[in-house]
């Protein structure tokens, strides 16, 4: 049977949590199971912020004093900071490309594979999956950004009912522009009156408005003592440290809910953690995660590897030109959006020729591909390894 790693927590008087992850270089723990679940990653329907830049750049030093002086150079220019939240990228596979990365991977475990997309505050990648035969079974799902209190969390919000989903997107997408508190129970209720409907705080622990951790924890920590009781499990991250989800683990533990896998797959690699499970429906699983608490989470090999190691890769394959783009988006630069001083939006492609992009995106992004080389990630590998040694 399964290989527990983590016990037993209660539930209640009458129900545990069969809540456990296990490893997948630990022999084939996935071989009593039947279907492997993704959750939680992105297409081309994403919009990402490009505030990845400072975080993965502090922990470079080449790539750490390269975009301080572009960005005394922007502040220069234009008398300002550079505001990262002015400029974007969209994850360089599409809804389709997204299915086949996912399914692939639990394919070649010999499970049956069921894959729910949550590109930010949108349903535009399963909606336009269900009219294909390959992904007609497809949950249409999304990623809600949810505003609190001077920071945001992030909840996935799978399994949306088809007639309804378009009404139900648009009134999560209305709170997120006009964050009001005393409306989020109300929301949150009414989509956990659907009883298919699966909602997961994902990465709870990420500090991602660099609010401070201890605030942001504090923050969390209410928000599930508020409205804990709509929401069915918290996330452990396929891009996140093990420290990291770990404090979500026990953060699960304090609020008696199971743990879930959530990869966040945004590139081409495909998602780090797997759910694996003997339902044989999207539906049951949600059932198992909802009425039983049960969760069994499947870590990938690929999230041995250094997480800087992994981050500058997925750079990469967004740098990459790619002929043959869903949306005609060949070049890296025409994925890359930023918003002017003035209000105006372009493609970073649009004014590459007169060179008035902003120098700390291109600059970044030279780096980045020259540091996604053999011996960079050889390097990385062994300043990393001690501290990234899990399971």
């Amino acid at each position: 049977m399964w290989r527990r790693v983590l016990p037993l927590i209660k539930h209640d008087d009458t129900m545990e949590s069969v809540e456990s992850i296990q490893f997948a270089w630990h022999g084939a723990p996935w071989q009593n199971a039947v279907t492997g679940i993704s959750l939680h990653s992105h297409t081309s329907h994403s919009k990402e912020r490009l505030d990845f830049i400072p975080r993965l750049s502090s922990s470079v030093p080449i790539l750490r004093e390269l975009v301080r002086v572009q960005e005394r150079r922007y502040r220069e220019r234009y008398g300002r900071d550079f505001d990262y939240r002015d400029a974007w990228w969209t994850p360089p596979l599409s809804p389709r490309e997204a299915l086949s990365v996912e399914r692939r991977q639990i394919e070649e475990l010999g499970l049956r594979p069921f894959v729910s997309l949550t590109d930010h505050d949108n349903i535009e990648a399963p909606v336009l999956l269900r009219v294909l035969p390959e992904g007609s079974d497809t949950p249409i799902s999304t990623e809600w950004t949810v505003p609190y209190r001077g920071t945001f969390f992030h909840l996935g919000i799978h399994n949306l009912p088809p007639r309804e989903a378009g009404q139900i997107i648009s009134d999560l997408n209305a709170f997120t522009a006009d964050p009001r508190e005393e409306l989020i129970q109300s929301l949150l209720v009414a989509l956990t009156e659907k009883p298919e409907l699966l909602v997961v705080f994902n990465h709870p622990c990420w500090d991602e408005k660099k609010i401070g951790q201890q605030k942001h924890d504090a923050l969390a920590r209410e928000f599930l003592a508020r409205h804990g009781f709509c929401i069915h499990a918290l996330e452990v991250n396929g891009i996140r440290s093990w420290q990291e989800n770990l404090r979500a683990v026990e953060l699960a533990r304090a609020h008696s809910r199971p743990v879930i896998a959530g990869g966040d797959r945004h590139c081409c690699e495909p998602n780090a953690l797997l759910n694996i499970t003997n339902a044989t429906t999207f539906d049951e699983f949600v059932n198992e995660v909802r009425a039983d608490a049960r969760s069994q989470v499947l870590v990938m090999p690929q999230y041995r590897e250094p997480l800087t190691c992994r981050l500058m890769r997925s750079i990469a394959d967004v740098m990459r030109d790619n002929e043959a783009h869903a949306h005609g988006w060949v070049r890296w630069s025409d994925r890359v959006f930023f918003r002017r001083p003035d209000g105006a939006v372009d493609a970073l492609s649009s004014v590459w020729g007169a060179g008035s992009g902003p120098l700390v995106i291109r600059a970044f992004a030279r780096a980045a591909q020259l540091l996604d080389s053999r011996g960079f990630q050889a390097a990385m590998r062994q300043i990393s390894h001690t501290a990234h040694e899990i399971g």
